[in-house]
């Protein structure tokens, strides 16, 4: 425990981009007024680093690019690798775990040590690794990486240790699983075909033994050519030369015939009698042609044969179809007997894999379930019912059905909240699944004693919204609500809608949730705002619309060509609050009442809306001057006020939900008023309204077009970026405040937003400058958090920070002074260094009035809370915190009637801009403390069902929680600290003094992409995530750093526009665009992560192979014991070349290998592991000398039955 101690006085007066916190730093424009009293502030903080560290928990969703899959099928444990080098093992709902090779290479082949514990992985770097599963998180125990071969096919054989390797020479190595090492026995491709073979048969796509001899090897190579190679001999049994090229091969499980599938769409059966030509050729959905030929077809990439006890064999196969018929959907065919079944797929097919009641392969199989591994989905299939149902997957793996585009994460819920999204989200689910339990049940999962409700909410392109119960590290989703449904539906030929309708218009940009008033806020990509009431009742219900003209006009642009100050917006937009007509009443000119409208159309009837969530209110920003509206960049709700503001570019609007009414809606320049800390140069009006609105609109359309120069759309590196854009990325990415997540630039310090191609400076009575071509809809497809990459800054170079002032300085040849500078001694002086760099010849090219022609202040945050507005204010009152682009904190008091029948009558009076506080960089998060250092929550109603039946004895009223300030401890009066973060730093303010107590600069070669103040160990503190990967945790209110780790570098837009914090430490982000990677940086947390994950392994015997009878044992088995240990060991074999191969020891360590896990249970599991295998051994001799015995006795009575015959005949009787 450490105490703070901090003198509020003496301090010297700094500028907005000074380092050092003061009195009058942060300190509202206006009369200076008298320093505060010299006093002390006690806080006792409890944070300590020894608090956190950072690690990852549990991934969900479906993995990105998978490439291979396996099953156990004792242990019923799935795998699934990916193309980044991930592997996910999945058993019963809880157990999901995520591995990840280091060298990042595509995972080619997956194999299963059955029963074992252990994984062994192909990959394309031509590595193979041993996993060891016998532990919550698997670790790597042995590599081997091949340096003269590449791997192309690998095979294990049931309770074998020696791994055969094909390779793309056409040689079969084989490994010692135990030791990893190569064994000196191979078979060279030119000794498995024959000598008198001119061309090379191709690579390996094909090993596995003969169930009918396990010394016998079946070789596949891609040219068509077949091998059956006698390991004891080291010789060919057998030779097929086909004419098409083989992709698979499956065998009978009586090892007399195995069936092969070709490029050409055919299945052919083999039989070992005759080699000489395949025993049966089919062509499954070839048609024979009028002309007498087969119509040709796509390969078969797979086939599995497997038989079945009680009925007739089963034929899966994936591919196959014929190329005639285009556009056709990927297939995978189940033919059994006469039958023959096709299902069509929405993805294509990667891999499939029959499960069958046994895992020895000389048994009949009895299949009971298919997985099929598509591109974006596993399903499972039921292959005991006829129509072949699919099974419900219990695992979230739709979370990307369509494109994540923003993420919200609510840990330590309400309690109720979950049971009841989960009861009204289970009557929409989908039905006509098996009815039989999920078949891959393997592990064991508990609930975990540290577990508290958490819901994560997922945004999509396609408007639709996904809330999903996140307790105990699982993932199930909750409720689904389409925002799409508030609006028509665009119809073909309706004007600016026709351009639309191939479009993504419903992408959800952001939400806002309260819980506890279970109050929801969409911000969606057509500039519109949609919130949601929840009901437990169904109701009938029109939809309020409300329209804003949130759009800024060209003089609120810093421009030298202009010289008049006007406001932006009519007086339907000042800060009385008599004017809440709707916004758009202003500017009755014909021109600006043809484009006053908005991007969607809103249902005008009464609909119908089922019990959850139902949309109430409809706020929708307008087009002008043929621009569509900018984006929405900011958005706060409070539903104790009955308040919603939100902000762009442009300006802020503040709208009263409870009266459908907009109260405030002004440009940003105007929230400043007399408290402007810029000095506002003076313009001339325009003298073309059109011309000059196509210069400074910059709508959504530049989110979708202009944004593509800057932000790749596919999952290409970095490095293959040109550099021209390289360049152009590097100039932008110079300043923090580049609002890459939005598509627009919000900072002075940037390029135009539109870098990429040449400005052409044009006068106001120039030709226009499109930002359209002609016919080009304002919206590209929705670009989601899921597929963008961003280039990240590459140079540490400083950009003046109070660069707003610094371009008008240097532009326009004046000395411009902020209002402290008016009024304090300590004048403000500009390095040498940055001087330099933003110093222009004073006769300017218009080329760099062009690029400041675009700059704009953005509203960048907005945080409704109890606070003082004023340095006057005695008592707190309800505020609104504004943060802007340029590092501005703005203060807007407000006046709302607390009495119920008044808030729905007397309108809420919203008074001129209060405090105005200056930080480093963009705004990105603001946070309350009492003087204790307890964090201070937002007021909120507490629910209420709308729809109920109401109870006239009881009538329904709000009912408020509010966390005020001054109920607090006395140790700094009535006042409280407010916590602004921004891009660069961090600041403490003491309220109302507006006295900087403490602050930070976060970083200073990169900039924060998200902050928030969380609470952790029952206290508060700031977590930051930098564009440079670095995650970190500041103490509250004394900003001390806690945690700097290296974590995870901003390779793309996805991570930044997903990555949230939380309350206990956790965190998340979209890690691809199919999964969902949460995080925790609590200590407790990561020592209590390995009783919260599942166990992959649990010990379970193996399954007893079946008697195979006296006849079959005696005349047709193994006559010959296979002993593999003596063919492929050292001794017999020889060594392998050391140049072929390389060793390489895991992570896992030498020791791992032969422990299952720690601990008591972990010995146990292995003491009885080690008894089966005993015990199974013995029972396996005790079967052989029963069997000797029951041929012995049958022996000695056919002897006896023909002793008897012939005892009393005479000689010439025989």
């Amino acid at each position: 425990m450490k105490k703070f101690r901090k003198v509020l006085d003496g301090l010297t007066t700094s500028s907005p981009g000074g380092t050092i916190g003061s009195p009058s730093c942060g300190s509202a424009a206006g009369t200076p007024t008298s320093a505060p009293a010299p006093r002390e502030i006690d806080i006792q903080e409890t944070l300590i680093s020894e608090n956190f560290q950072l690690c990852k928990t549990v991934r969900h969703g479906f993995p990105y690019q998978p490439t291979a899959l396996a099953f156990d099928p004792v242990q019923k444990l799935l795998a699934i690798g990916s193309r980044s080098g991930g592997i996910r093992i999945l058993g019963r709902p809880g157990v999901d775990c995520y591995c990840q090779h280091e060298s990042g290479a595509a995972v080619l082949q997956l194999q299963f040590l059955i029963n074992e514990g252990a994984l062994v992985t192909a990959c394309a770097d031509d590595t193979l690794h041993l996993w060891n599963l016998r532990q919550r998180r698997p670790a790597v125990l042995h590599s081997l990486k091949f340096n003269r071969e590449r791997i192309t096919f690998c095979h294990l054989p049931f309770q074998s240790k020696w791994l055969y390797v094909g390779t793309e020479r056409g040689n079969t190595h084989i490994v010692n699983i135990e030791s990893f090492i190569l064994s000196g026995y191979v078979i060279m491709w030119n000794k498995a075909i024959e000598l008198a073979t001119k061309t090379h048969p191709g690579p390996v796509v094909h090993l596995s033994d003969s169930p009918k001899d396990e010394g016998k090897l079946l070789i596949g190579f891609e040219s068509g050519t077949i091998v059956q190679w006698d390991l004891r001999a080291k010789k060919a049994d057998f030779r097929i030369y086909y004419d098409e090229a083989i992709h698979s091969v499956s065998w009978h499980h009586e090892g007399k015939q195995f069936m092969c599938s070709h490029s050409d769409g055919s299945l052919t059966l083999w039989n070992l009698r005759n080699t000489t030509k395949p025993f049966q050729v089919t062509f499954p959905h070839g048609k024979i042609q009028k002309d007498g030929r087969k119509e040709s077809c796509k390969p078969i990439l797979k086939v599995e044969y497997k038989t079945s006890r009680n009925s007739e064999p089963f034929i899966i196969f994936s591919g196959g179809l014929s190329y005639d018929k285009a556009g056709r959907r990927p297939t995978l065919t189940i033919m059994h007997g006469k039958a023959i079944t096709v299902l069509e797929m929405d993805y294509p097919i990667v891999e499939f894999l029959v499960l069958c009641e046994t895992p020895y392969n000389n048994e009949v199989q009895d299949p009971y379930a298919v997985v099929v591994l598509l591109e974006k989905d596993l399903i499972v299939v039921d292959l005991t019912q006829s129509n072949f149902p699919v099974f419900e997957n219990p695992y979230p793996m739709d979370v990307h059905e369509s494109p994540v585009t923003c993420t919200a994460y609510f840990a330590d819920c309400p309690p109720d909240i979950i049971p009841i999204l989960y009861s009204i989200g289970a009557k929409h689910k989908k039905t006509g699944y098996s009815q039989k339990e999920w078949p891959i049940s393997g592990g064991t999962w508990m609930l975990g004693s540290h577990t508290y409700p958490e819901i994560i909410i997922t945004g999509h392109a396609d408007g639709s919204i996904k809330f999903w119960d996140a307790s105990a590290i699982t993932l199930q989703m909750l409720y689904k609500l389409k925002t799409s449904k508030a609006f028509e539906k665009p119809k073909v030929g309706d004007g600016r809608a026709a351009e639309l309708v191939e479009e993504d218009p419903f992408a959800v940009q952001m939400v806002s949730w309260c819980p506890q008033s279970r109050i929801f806020c969409v911000v969606g990509i057509s500039a519109h705002i949609i919130l949601y009431r929840f009901s437990k009742y169904d109701a009938n219900t029109q939809i309020v619309s409300l329209e804003v003209r949130l759009q800024c006009e060209p003089e609120d642009v810093i421009s030298p060509s202009e010289n008049e100050n006007n406001p932006c917006f009519t007086e339907s937009g000042s800060h009385s609050p008599h004017h809440q007509q709707p916004v758009n009443a202003g500017n009755r000119t014909p021109e600006g009442n043809k484009d006053s409208t908005p991007c969607l159309k809103v249902k005008e009837r009464m609909v119908r809306v089922p019990p959850g969530y139902q949309s109430e209110l409809v706020i929708q920003l307008q087009w002008i001057d043929g621009e569509p509206p900018q984006q929405i960049t900011s958005l706060d709700i409070n539903s104790a006020y009955g308040l919603l503001a939100f902000g762009n570019c442009n300006g802020l609007a503040v709208v009263d939900y409870l009266q459908k009414t907009i109260l405030l809606c002004m440009s940003t320049l105007d929230l400043y008023g007399a408290t402007d800390p810029y000095q506002r140069l003076t313009r001339s009006p325009r003298r073309n309204r059109q011309s000059t609105s196509e210069l400074c609109m910059r709508g959504l359309s530049n989110l979708y077009s202009d944004s593509k120069k800057r932000i790749r759309t596919s999952y290409q590196s970095l490095t293959e970026l040109t550099d021209n854009q390289q360049s152009i990325d590097m100039e932008r990415s110079k300043s923090p405040t580049s609002d890459h997540v939005n598509g627009h630039c919000t900072s002075p310090t940037s390029q135009s937003c539109s870098a990429g191609k040449p400005r052409i400076p044009m006068g106001p009575e120039g030709p226009r400058l499109t930002r359209r071509g002609p016919g080009r809809p304002p919206f590209r497809k929705a670009q989601s958090a899921a597929c963008m990459e961003i280039s990240l800054p590459v140079s540490h170079t400083e950009v003046g920070h109070a660069s707003r002032r610094a371009m008008l300085q240097q532009l326009h040849g004046v000395t411009m002074y902020s209002h402290d500078e008016h009024h304090t001694t300590a004048s403000y002086c500009w390095s040498e260094r940055e001087s330099r760099e933003n110093s222009f010849s004073h006769s300017r090219s218009s080329s760099v009035s062009s690029i400041d022609r675009e700059t704009k202040e953005a509203i960048t945050t907005l945080q409704f809370g109890e606070s003082f507005g004023r340095k006057t204010d005695a008592l707190p009152t309800p505020c609104l915190w504004v943060g802007t682009s340029l590092g501005v904190a703005l203060l807007i008091p407000m006046s709302i009637p607390t009495d119920q029948e008044e808030r729905m009558d007397e309108p809420v009076a919203i008074g001129p801009s209060g405090g105005v506080l200056m930080l480093k960089g963009s705004v990105l998060r603001f946070g309350f403390l009492d003087c204790m250092g307890a964090l201070i929550q937002s007021p909120y109603e507490v629910w209420r069902d709308l729809n109920a039946a109401e109870d006239p004895d009881r009538p329904r009223r709000r009912k408020l929680v509010h966390f005020s300030p001054s109920s607090s401890q006395d140790a700094c009066g009535d006042g409280h600290l407010a916590v602004v973060c921004s891009e660069r730093q961090a600041k403490v303010f003491l309220m109302p003094s507006q006295s900087c107590l403490f602050v930070h600069n976060i970083t200073e070669s990169s900039f924060v992409l998200r902050a928030d103040i969380v609470s952790v160990y029952n206290s508060a503190c700031l977590a930051c995530f930098c564009a440079n990967g670095h995650v970190m945790t500041l103490s509250l209110p004394s900003l001390r750093p806690l945690m700097d780790v290296n974590y995870l570098p901003l390779t793309d837009m996805r991570i930044a526009r997903t990555f949230c914090f939380t309350n206990g430490g956790q965190a998340l982000y979209l890690s691809s665009p199919t999964e969902i990677q949460r995080i925790t940086y609590s200590q407790e947390m990561c020592d209590n992560l390995q009783e919260m994950l599942g166990e992959l392994f649990t010990p379970i015997e193996t399954p007893e192979a079946q008697n195979r009878g006296f006849l079959k044992g005696f005349f047709g088995g193994n006559a010959q014991t296979f002993d593999r240990e003596e063919l492929f060991g050292e001794a017999s074999a020889g060594k392998a070349s050391r140049s072929l191969a390389q060793h390489i020891p895991g992570q896992g360590g030498v020791e791992g290998m032969k422990v299952a896990a720690t601990g008591v249970v972990g010995d146990l599991a292995r003491a009885r592991i080690a008894l089966d295998e005993r015990g199974q051994r013995l029972g396996e001799l005790e079967d052989r000398t029963a069997l000797m015995m029951t041929s012995a006795e049958t022996f000695s009575k056919h002897a006896h039955e023909l002793m008897l015959k012939c005892k009393d005949k005479k000689w010439y009787q025989f």
